[in-house]
């Protein structure tokens, strides 16, 4: 049987949710979803993490300098030390996964 294709959420299907689920207009709800992301964004840009009670965790972690290697001519080349995103998933979100998961037949 082929392989189904994920679906991608977008930020234009959130704002529609909004629209549709709570009744706020659509400019509110492209407001609202904008609004989210760019809070999220500045805090973890400020070093702060954002905890989301039932969805997960964002914080960032430094990652140590490390070799790496140029592909077209096998030379070895440092990655310098940088910030990056993590996502830690709660609990809660974990099991719903499995369950839904489990209800698909593993897809």
């Amino acid at each position: 049987m082929p392989e189904q294709t994920a679906h991608t959420l977008t930020k234009a299907e959130l704002a529609d949710a909004l629209f549709e689920q709570i009744g706020l207009t659509k400019r509110e709800s492209k407001q609202a979803v904008d609004v989210f992301f760019a809070l999220i964004s500045e805090r973890l840009a400020a070093g702060e993490e954002v905890k989301l009670t039932g969805f997960g965790n964002f914080s960032t972690r430094m990652k140590a300098p490390r070799p790496g290697r140029n592909l077209h001519t096998g030379e070895t080349v440092p990655i310098a030390a940088r910030r990056v995103v993590t996502f830690h998933a709660s609990q809660r979100l974990k099991e719903a996964v499995q369950q839904a998961q489990s209800s698909d037949g593993g897809r």
